[in-house]
Parts: structure tokens; sequence; C-alpha cells
């Protein structure tokens, strides 16, 4: 028996289901224990259900918007492709932010251009390796505030007060989240088909890196 379940199933059709948030949540909804992510550690897939992605993006979004995000806020991201680096792109979109996606394998002073021609504030990078470019080139980019961690491996004597690990966040926006529980709907209610979904820079093996805009 096929025990798929499609919008139509639940008198909902596409319709309004014209973001990625929306069709997130939605999913999130109609097919909560579904699988939406799988993910190889130490040799075994990790599943992730819809439901189970939908509360990360949330309490990802909320912690966001506690520390000050705002809708048109750029969001770099930093790191090889993981499940909590997506959840923060999805969670910048939910915010009506832009997601800006960065080599990880870039030098610090490359990361320096991009940093500065988007006005990033906020980072979501994987490791050390990419938190220790952050802190090299924020004097070049004092715009950046607030550089959050997913990997937390080595990083228990860093002090830097724009520091702060991908749990802590999380927390803090589970905490506004239940003290707000509305908050994110809106947010997400506010987003429209031709927002600007995400930003992609070019190598600039020709001349300067150049910020691609996509709905």
């Amino acid at each position: 028996m096929d025990t798929r379940t499609s919008a139509s199933d639940h008198g909902q059709g596409d319709a309004g289901l014209d973001t990625f948030p929306r069709y997130l949540m939605h999913h999130a909804k109609v097919r909560p224990q579904h699988p939406a992510m799988r993910e190889k550690e130490y040799g075994i897939w990790q599943t992730y259900t819809w439901a189970q992605v939908a509360e990360n993006v949330r309490a990802i979004a909320c912690g966001l918007a506690q520390l000050g995000f705002k809708r048109g806020d750029r969001l770099a991201v930093v790191g090889d492709n993981r499940p909590r680096l997506y959840w923060s792109v999805a969670a910048c979109q939910c915010l009506g932010g832009i997601p800006v996606m960065m080599y990880q394998d870039a030098v610090a002073q490359e990361m320096v251009y991009v940093l500065q021609d988007a006005e990033i504030k906020f980072a979501i990078v994987e490791d050390q390796e990419q938190v220790d470019k952050m802190i090299e080139i924020q004097p070049d980019a004092p715009m950046l505030e607030h550089v959050i961690y997913d990997d937390a491996r080595g990083m228990c004597h860093y002090t830097q007060t724009l520091l702060m690990g991908l749990d802590e966040l999380q927390e803090m926006g589970r905490i506004h989240d239940r003290n707000q529980p509305d908050f994110l709907t809106g947010e997400i209610d506010k987003g429209a088909s031709d927002d600007i979904s995400i930003m992609l820079y070019t190598s600039g093996t020709t001349g300067k890196p150049k910020g691609v805009c996509q709905t």
C-alpha cells in the first residue's frame, strides 16, 4: 500500500505554497514522520523527518531573531554540505533574510570582499577552521556582529564576544518560540515568491566576485 500523502489529500493543494519556508512547514504538517534528509555519519545513515527538520529550522530562526536578525539582513553560510547548515539557510529564509553561500575552502582574505559587498552582519559556519577565518578578517568587516559555529570541537578556549555555538542559538530560539509562539508563522506569512531566496557569488576568476540573487 502506498502511504505517501499529498497536499491535496488533506484538502489543500499547492495554492499559497510559493516559498521554501511554506513548503517546509506544510510538509512538516502533512507528513511529519516521513524522511526529509539523510546524512551518513561514521558510516551510518542518519535520517531526519520533516517534523525534526522543521523544529530545528524554527529554533534557529527564532534564535537569529532574538539576536536581532531582521527581514532583508544577509546571513553568510560557510561549510561542507551538512544538515544544520541547510537548516540555517531555511531559517534565514523564514525570516525574510538572504542566505549568502561562501566557499569553505576560500582563504580568509578572499572572504573579506563578500562580507563587505553583501554587508553581512551574521555568519553561521561549520567549525573552528571557519571561525578562525572570521576572527582574522573581522577588523576588515566590522559590520559582522555574530558568528555562530556548528561543530564545537576546539572552541572551548575562544572568548570573542561575537561567537556563539549553534546549540546555544537553538536553545535561545526555543525559549523565544515558547514566549512568542505565533512569531515565526507571522514572518513566514510575510514572504512572497519574488523575494530573494539566496545569493551566490561567482568565483571571481576574471575580476571581483559578483553576487547573483535568485528568487
